[in-house]
């Protein structure tokens, strides 16, 4: 499906709301948005069929499930060009443990996001997984201290 043409400040807000909290009730957020239930379920319904909501999710406390590092990686590839770049996604997508790759502008290619249980583990899945995908030429990590903002809501502007 294609994406909606354009957003009103309706479903601006909408978004903003849902983003915030995801598990708000449709009676709720129709009184948050100033519209009755049935025109807001719509409208929901709208934008998730147009693929502007993607899905919904649990934020969860990585840290007390046992996550306490966190990395940026920045990989740079020995080529791209033939299969390297989908070999070396392929491979990506294969390891739970990075938990966002982008592609990036600059000195290196990609930037990936690391989570694990400890260093050691990091040791263990730098050295002994991704250093093994012949695809990449460098790595460079990152160890993140501390998370000063961490938001999941895009800047929607409705007013």
């Amino acid at each position: 499906m294609g994406k909606i043409k354009e957003l009103d400040k309706i479903d601006l807000k909408i978004l903003k709301h849902l983003q915030k909290d995801g598990c708000l009730s449709n009676l709720d957020l129709a009184t948050k948005v100033g519209l009755s239930a049935t025109p807001t379920f719509e409208r929901v319904k709208k934008l998730e069929k147009a693929k502007i909501i993607k899905s919904y999710h649990a934020e969860v406390d990585v840290v007390a499930l046992g996550m306490g590092i966190q990395t940026f990686m920045l990989v740079s590839l020995t080529q791209t060009q033939g299969n390297a770049v989908p070999n070396f996604i392929k491979e990506i997508n294969s390891i739970p443990e990075i938990i966002e790759c982008h592609h990036v502008t600059g000195s290196s290619d990609y930037v990936l996001k690391i989570m694990v249980e400890d260093i050691a583990a990091y040791e263990r899945l730098a050295m002994g997984t991704i250093r093994n995908i012949k695809e990449i030429s460098n790595m460079t990590t990152m160890v993140i201290l501390s998370t000063i903002k961490n938001s999941k809501v895009a800047p929607l502007n409705y007013e």
